[in-house]
């Protein structure tokens, strides 16, 4: 018995362990993420980043282009995802992961799905347009022919902070 018990603590100790890694993982891409949406705050646009990662390596990343592009489609994650498909010319991104600072619309979200990507992670939720966990749960839902992984809340004072920020300047400029 008391093997049975060691071997489970260790089990449990090698879980936690892999759990920091991803976690600190998360918070390094994230971080560029941000770098991003940074960006697109500097140019006046809505301040959402994002980048692709296949493999541990940085593909793609975007920001936020709507104004810039008058393009309603130009979305973080949407342009970073194009990005990627093009570098790595195919469509099915099966072993990315996208690293977004505001969580994805119904549109990004269902890019996504029909990009095949194997998670996304997102900091901040979005109460107004959320489709991955707040108002639908596009990345689950069981009508649709692909599902993917999310991990919600990284960053997310930081990524939060950054869109409340930009929100009341531009408030303050009317």
């Amino acid at each position: 018995m008391g093997e049975r018990n060691d071997s489970i603590k260790n089990h449990a100790r090698e879980n936690r362990a892999v759990e920091n890694r991803f976690q600190e993982r998360d918070q390094e891409f994230m971080r560029l993420a941000l770098a991003e949406a940074e960006a697109a705050a500097s140019k006046g646009e809505v301040p959402v980043g994002a980048v692709v990662v296949c493999d541990g390596e940085v593909i793609a990343s975007a920001h936020n282009l709507r104004e810039t592009n008058a393009d309603p489609a130009a979305h973080a994650e949407f342009l970073a995802l194009e990005e990627a498909a093009e570098k790595l010319e195919r469509w099915r991104l099966s072993d990315c992961t996208v690293y977004v600072t505001l969580e994805p619309c119904a549109m990004c979200a269902g890019l996504m799905v029909n990009a095949r990507i194997a998670r996304c992670v997102f900091g901040a939720s979005d109460p107004k347009a959320g489709a991955c966990g707040t108002l639908f749960s596009l990345q689950d839902d069981e009508r649709l022919n692909h599902a993917f992984e999310v991990r919600s809340g990284v960053l997310e004072d930081e990524c939060r902070a950054l869109l409340q920020n930009f929100f009341r300047e531009r408030r303050k400029g009317r």
